[in-house]
């Protein structure tokens, strides 16, 4: 068997028996085409690839261009994942500590004093969302707000905000220069991002998932690694390159990638005027430039799945301490059946993305595009599996119900080998 890391990302490969193909190609089938029309799977099973495989098409109208495994997908949120490994080296550094203030590496963020509460705004509609009626009248105080409340998504931010209106005027297509520079956009959303209304307490324990945080963590990461504004470079110096992760990039067209490698996502008729092809899918990502700390990296499945495997394995490369790499998958906040770990998705106690079969030990992340990474230690298991739900549209279901019969068949079926 061949391991993860003499494994170009351009190598298809099956060691799955004919019985256990037949089984996922027709959780497969049901979907491709539909809910999504393009597909990439990388499994790893103790370290050995036992699927890195392609499906559909990246233009479905004319199919010119089959899916490969090389393929380069909109991660979406699963770009958490890198920004909030790069941090966590940070700490494991001693640069920072998980419970500092943020506004001790980011001050702006609290300069306006204790900020009222709203209800926060829909990421759909962009309208606003009314106050419950406890929270009227009550303020917040940014200097409360830790880095392991921005991890845990306890912070009390809003889960979304219009970050690209205040960010500037919609981009150009991403093959023209922009005529307002990245700093400068993001100059304008970090301005916005300390002046937001709180929805909650910092701290009050309820996890509210919120991009707000993760930006600001982006930011943070940066500031930390010495590079203030520029979280591309962090990323690329403490995750990219010592994994050797060489398809993960932000802005692909503008790092050289063809076009036609890339799977396309949705459609934007009102903001952009154009369907997202090789720009970021995310608009709070896409109007601060396309790097963002909660989305923006673009990648190929072997290489997202070579990131689980290196948390998966503590691999020395990560250059994550092992106190903190256990504090990240240990639960540090609950809120229903939702569980998070220092930025990483905890297995739900019920009606998983995950599926079943997964151990109650499982952690992952999801991506609004269609993506997903997921990890079961007690299998020894990473499955990358990334799609563009999106492209008929962020409406159209089906994908929840596609991932959980997905890791369900996976798990069922390395269990046999």
């Amino acid at each position: 068997m061949s391991t993860l890391d003499t494994i170009p990302a351009s190598q298809p490969i099956d060691r799955l028996t004919p019985d256990a193909r037949a089984a996922l190609e027709q959780v497969i089938a049901a979907c491709l085409g539909d809910v999504f029309p393009a597909l990439t799977l990388c499994v790893i099973r103790q370290g050995d690839v036992l699927l890195h495989d392609a499906w559909g098409w990246l233009d479905p109208e004319s199919r010119r261009f089959p899916t490969r495994p090389a393929s380069l997908f909109d991660l979406a949120s699963v770009s958490k994942l890198f920004t909030i490994t790069a941090f966590l080296t940070l700490v494991s550094e001693g640069r920072a500590g998980l419970d500092d203030p943020l506004i001790g590496v980011v001050p702006e963020f609290g300069a306006t004093g204790p900020r009222p509460l709203d209800g926060g705004q829909d990421p759909h509609t962009k309208a606003p969302l009314p106050t419950p009626d406890d929270l009227r009248g009550q303020t917040a105080d940014p200097a409360q707000v830790t880095f392991r409340h921005l991890l845990a998504h306890t912070s009390g931010l809003a889960p979304w905000r219009d970050v690209y209106r205040a960010a500037g005027p919609a981009p150009l297509p991403p093959d023209q220069p922009d005529p307002v520079s990245r700093r400068e956009r993001w100059a304008n959303a970090l301005h916005a991002l300390g002046g937001y209304p709180f929805v909650g307490q910092p701290g009050d324990g309820i996890v509210r998932y919120s991009d707000l945080g993760l930006m600001l963590l982006g930011e943070a990461t940066s500031r930390l690694h010495g590079t203030p504004g520029d979280l591309e470079t962090a990323i690329r110096a403490r995750v990219l390159e010592p994994l050797g992760l060489a398809t993960i990039t932000y802005n692909p067209l503008q790092a050289g990638r063809d076009r036609h490698t890339i799977a396309p996502t949705e459609d934007d008729p009102g903001w952009r005027g154009r369907r997202c092809w090789g720009e970021v899918h995310d608009e709070n990502a896409c109007g601060v430039g396309g790097v963002a700390g909660h989305a923006g990296l673009f990648g190929a499945a072997r290489d997202v799945a070579a990131l689980g495997q290196a948390w998966l394995s503590a691999d020395p490369r990560l250059g994550i301490a092992p106190g903190v790499r256990a504090e990240a998958i240990r639960e540090q906040a609950r809120t229903g059946e939702v569980r998070r770990g220092l930025g990483w998705m905890l297995k739900s106690l019920a009606d998983s993305a995950v599926g079943e079969r997964f151990s109650p030990a499982a952690y992952g992340h999801l991506g609004f595009t269609g993506t997903s990474l997921w990890i079961d230690p007690d299998r020894a298991l990473v499955v990358a599996c990334l799609t563009n739900r999106v492209y008929p549209g962020r409406d159209r279901p089906g994908i929840h119900a596609f991932r959980r019969a997905a890791h369900d068949v996976i798990a069922e079926v390395t269990d046999k080998l």
